[in-house]
């Protein structure tokens, strides 16, 4: 919002230092602060101290720009003969900021990869982000509340939903965001929605908002025996109006899929499974409808669709992040499921359960990497205004170090990235399956590896503030608290990259030294 047109000289704000009438200068817009000296969360002396005068370092020392859109209405007109210097982004902006936006978005740059449909996918979702995203998540990671029935209805208006599931027979006949068409939505289109949907930066959020869903209706689009029962689930999901989530891990078995003890036996009739057992961690698991649950049929896995009735109950977990993303301890005390629901073949569920980790693991990769960005920018912000022993903290050569180490983790890994999500544009599903399962799983452990370097590397710079939750360092507080998600969720560290080599010995030519 534009200040008030009236104009004074810095004489004129000079007069204006009592508690009475007390005035101030940020960034040449002068600002009546008289009527929120009392509300000021610092207290009345902070403000006595830049009464009348040119408060701008001060108070971007202390702040964020947020806070001046926050309390607008206390501006009453800017400095005769100035205009305002500091840039304040609007809603679907690209950030000014080096670093700040991926090489391809950057004027000077140009990429291979990218066309006019990815730009313009991109900037309808920056601005749906920006305008409608981050205010539900900052309010849901806030107070915990799980993402609204509106925001669901607006997104699967929108045709986001259907995107969150990446390239497919879906897709066909879906309008995005007024941007494109679903028939033009490729791997590249998936990595900038992973990537866009990061930016909220409240990594409960970010998984309440139907993270579940994305890992989980796969299984139902690519493995029900029925085209019927297929197309009701996903009518139903794609429409918003239903829930699912994936659930696999038990307290018994994470990465360990084979351990996995919950039981699905057969009614005498054969009409029926009655499954008993317990899963944990299942991510948007308290609001879902649909659970996609992996059981023990025999000494063989299978898969089964459980709907939300008699005999399901989920209990909330708490986690490092918020209560959004509706983390659930899940009961089956004798379900009772009909055969219909098998995903799959009986006894074969194993080939469904790792069947989605490839995209899975990448699109985690999407949201790491674009996280890291922003810390990044932040960091890059905050060194450029932050003032400590009478210089900036980007005058200090240690500082610059830090920054040049996160700035390369980032682009190394987004190039990375990228290489990796060409060659699944280039790759039918199942050659994906045969020779990325390794590469990806490798992405995956060095880009949570390489947020851990960054996380740690944010702090040292932001020092006390990166630690507070509210504030100048928001953002990385909930990153450093929030990044082991990543090296957890969708296969450990230590599991993927293991995966990585192996994979790779299997190909080994007889080589020797």
């Amino acid at each position: 919002m534009a200040p008030p047109a009236k104009t004074f000289t810095r004489e004129e704000v000079r007069e204006h230092t009592t508690e009475d009438s007390l005035w101030c200068v940020i960034d040449s817009i002068v600002y009546d602060l008289t009527d929120f000296v009392m509300a000021h969360p610092g207290g009345e002396a902070v403000l006595q101290q830049v009464a009348g005068q040119d408060a701008t370092t001060a108070f971007y020392n202390l702040h964020r720009q947020e806070v001046l859109k926050k309390y607008a209405d206390l501006a009453i007109g800017t400095v005769q003969g100035e205009t305002p210097q500091v840039v304040v982004p609007q809603p679907g902006d690209l950030s000014e900021v080096p670093y700040a936006e991926p090489l391809w978005l950057t004027p000077a740059f140009k990429s291979p990869y990218y066309n006019e449909s990815h730009r313009a996918l991109q900037k309808a979702l920056r601005k749906f982000v920006d305008d409608k995203l981050i205010p539900e998540a900052n309010d849901c990671e806030a107070t915990g509340r799980y993402i609204s029935q509106e925001m669901i209805d607006l997104m699967a208006k929108e045709g986001l939903l259907h995107m969150r599931l990446g390239p497919g027979k879906h897709m066909h006949g879906v309008d995005l965001l007024g941007a494109i068409k679903g028939d033009q939505f490729d791997y590249f289109h998936d990595l900038i929605t992973g990537q866009e949907l990061a930016r909220t930066m409240q990594r409960g959020f970010q998984d309440g908002n139907m993270a579940g869903m994305t890992i989980g209706l796969t299984a139902v689009l690519n493995f029900a025996n029925d085209e019927t029962f297929k197309k009701k689930i996903a009518d139903e999901v794609f429409s918003g109006k239903k829930k699912l989530c994936l659930a696999i891990t038990e307290a018994f078995a994470g990465s360990d899929v084979a351990g996995l003890r919950t039981t699905a036996e057969k009614t005498p009739d054969g009409k029926h499974y009655i499954v008993n057992g317990t899963k944990k961690w299942i991510t948007n698991g308290c609001f879902s409808d649909y659970f996609v649950t992996g059981v023990r049929t025999g000494n063989k896995l299978s898969v089964l669709l459980i709907a939300r009735g008699e005999g399901v109950e989920t209990k909330p977990i708490k986690t490092s992040y918020s209560p959004a993303a509706g983390t659930a301890y899940v009961t089956f005390d004798n379900v009772k499921v009909p055969v219909e629901n098998l995903l799959g073949q009986e006894n074969k569920g194993l080939a469904v359960i790792l069947s989605n980790f490839n995209h899975e693991r990448w699109f985690m990769c999407t949201a790491t990497v674009r996280a890291m960005r922003t810390i990044v920018e932040e960091s890059l912000k905050w060194a450029n205004q932050r003032l400590v022993f009478g210089q900036r903290l980007i005058d200090q050569a240690v500082i610059r170090n830090r920054l040049a180490k996160m700035i390369a983790l980032v682009e190394s890994h987004q190039s990375w990235l990228e290489t990796i999500t060409y060659q699944m544009c280039h790759m039918p599903y199942k050659q994906q399956a045969q020779h990325l399962a390794g590469p990806i799983g490798l992405l995956k452990m060095s880009c949570t590896r390489a947020a851990h370097e960054i996380a740690d590397e944010s702090v040292q710079i932001w020092g006390g503030r990166g630690l507070t939750q509210t504030g100048m360092g928001k953002h990385i507080e909930m990153f450093n608290r929030t990044y082991k998600f990543d090296s957890i969720l969708g296969g450990s560290e230590e599991i993927l990259g293991d995966l990585g080599v192996r994979q790779a010995m299997r190909n080994f030519p007889k080589s020797m030294l």
